[in-house]
């Protein structure tokens, strides 16, 4: 059975960082797609980084680009996202999600975490 484990969440001041872990078990995909997703009160989940295995190319939404960074330590089966300058308009849950496959598209996901609350305070 596939587990994603989030971790790291919290309460944090904008402009400072933290780093989410995502613990992975049990997915023995060749070929995957493994990112960040975050869901903000009454908004849509969104993508926010993706690694893809097939290129190791990773992606990053927008909004993110130059202050996140997706990482993993493949011995310790844990995806990590850094996150630095943090903004008020960053707070949401952040999930955790991979399938087997190119590209990290929220509605092919195969395996979801359960998500870790990240507020960031004005």
């Amino acid at each position: 059975e596939v587990q994603l484990v989030e971790s790291g969440g919290g309460l944090v001041q904008a402009g400072k960082s933290l780093r989410l872990s995502c613990a992975a078990s049990g997915f023995t995909f060749d070929d995957y797609a493994i990112g960040w997703f975050r869901q903000a009160p009454g908004k849509e989940r969104e993508g926010v980084s993706c690694f893809n295995s097939r290129n190791r190319r990773t992606i990053y939404a927008d909004s993110v680009k130059g202050r996140f960074i997706i990482s993993s330590d493949n011995a310790k089966n844990t995806v990590y996202l850094q996150m630095n300058s943090l903004k008020p308009e960053d707070t949401a849950v952040y999930y955790c999600a991979v399938r087997a496959g190119y590209g990290c598209l929220r509605y092919a996901m195969d395996y979801w975490g359960k998500g870790t609350l990240v507020t960031v305070s004005s």
